[in-house]
């Protein structure tokens, strides 16, 4: 096996990784805020995890697929992945800062440029999410069902205000869900790649 197949394997299969993680702590996240896990450190701490693990899932998703490295997919991951970076900042903030912080104080940082980076944190995610994955959607054998389950569970999480509470926590499960199916669909078809670049060897031996 050549060198530039197993760094591609590896390399797929760190990406696939980070996708499963950024599921797990999406399933964290929702069960935190239903209280069926207790707040803590640990829980408190991880929650930005989703989203930086994501990034990873996304990057991967876009070297492992020429097809969407067109005029609209490359802005979709730019912004998709610009999103997530942002949301990192949004869940410290959340998590990291407004637990010891008064809700009156919590009131005033919110009808601030807080409040204004938070919004455009949440639509650069929506807009991001539509793009990145109208993109996927044209590519041949794509995980439709992955697609949809992950743009439907997208909405509540970006317009989390508009939505009740249980339904935001519905919408991380489902993302988890979605976020999965694509992992394993990047790992089939980084099994597939690595199958279509030894076959020349094969043939010569």
């Amino acid at each position: 096996m050549s060198k530039s197949v197993t760094r591609a394997r590896s390399l797929s299969l760190v990406f696939v990784i980070a996708g499963f993680i950024s599921a797990i702590v999406l399933v964290v996240n929702a069960a935190k805020r239903a209280e069926i896990l207790a707040l803590s450190h640990a829980t408190q701490l991880a929650a930005p995890l989703a989203q930086l693990m994501a990034i990873g899932l996304i990057v991967g998703i876009y070297v492992a697929t020429p097809a969407i490295r067109g005029r609209l997919g490359s802005i979709g991951v730019a912004l998709y992945v610009a999103s997530l970076v942002a949301l990192v900042g949004v869940e410290f903030v959340i998590n990291l800062v407004f637990p010891y912080v008064a809700p009156e104080i919590i009131g005033d940082l919110r009808a601030g440029p807080l409040g204004i980076a938070f919004t455009v944190a949440s639509v650069s995610f929506l807009l991001g999410t539509i793009i990145f994955y109208s993109a996927l959607w044209r590519v041949a054998g794509s995980p439709k069902v992955a697609i949809i389950v992950s743009v439907l569970s997208s909405v509540p999480i970006a317009l989390r205000t508009a939505f009740p509470e249980v339904v935001l926590q519905i919408g991380l499960v489902g993302l988890a869900v979605g976020v999965s199916m694509l992992a394993i669909w990047l790992l089939r078809s980084a099994r597939t790649n690595t199958a279509v670049l030894e076959a020349p060897a094969h043939t010569v031996a």
